[in-house]
């Protein structure tokens, strides 16, 4: 993909997780914006994941990733906006479904459950797999409410 933006966010329980795929993904050449939380103190997930999921419904990113403790709530709250397909993925195989079989734009991350090497192999897998279109395209156009 040419636009090499991706926007992430998390929770308190994510925050340490997400610093880590911040710098990998750095370092792989993308340009990363952090949409919060910006430490591990106790927070509300859905005051990061709407503006996330604002952004990269709007294309300012390609893609989202999001973190809370089991990445459920953060990607709940993401999928409320009508052009997001968040999902939760703690395998690399998920995620390479959710974007072959789903066009998932965002991966959410449950961070207390992977370790920071399976978040990176996770996050890799997502940014590297392509939609694979075909029969999952009319599957995919009726996700969002007309």
């Amino acid at each position: 993909m040419s636009n090499k933006s991706i926007a992430l966010a998390s929770d308190h329980a994510g925050f340490g997780t997400k610093k880590v795929i911040i710098e990998h993904l750095e370092k792989l050449g993308y340009s990363v914006k952090d949409f919060g939380c910006p430490s591990e103190e106790s927070c509300d997930y859905p005051d990061f994941a709407h503006p996330l999921a604002d952004a990269v419904e709007k294309g300012e990113f390609i893609f989202g990733i999001t973190l809370c403790g089991s990445g459920n709530g953060i990607s709940m709250a993401a999928n409320k906006h009508q052009g997001i397909r968040s999902a939760l993925c703690w395998q690399v195989e998920l995620a390479q479904l959710a974007r072959e079989h789903n066009d998932a734009n965002v991966c959410s991350i449950p961070a207390r459950y992977v370790s920071e090497e399976e978040a990176l192999a996770i996050v890799d897998a997502f940014l590297n797999t392509e939609f694979e279109g075909g029969r999952h395209i009319r599957r995919v156009e009726k996700i969002a409410l007309k």
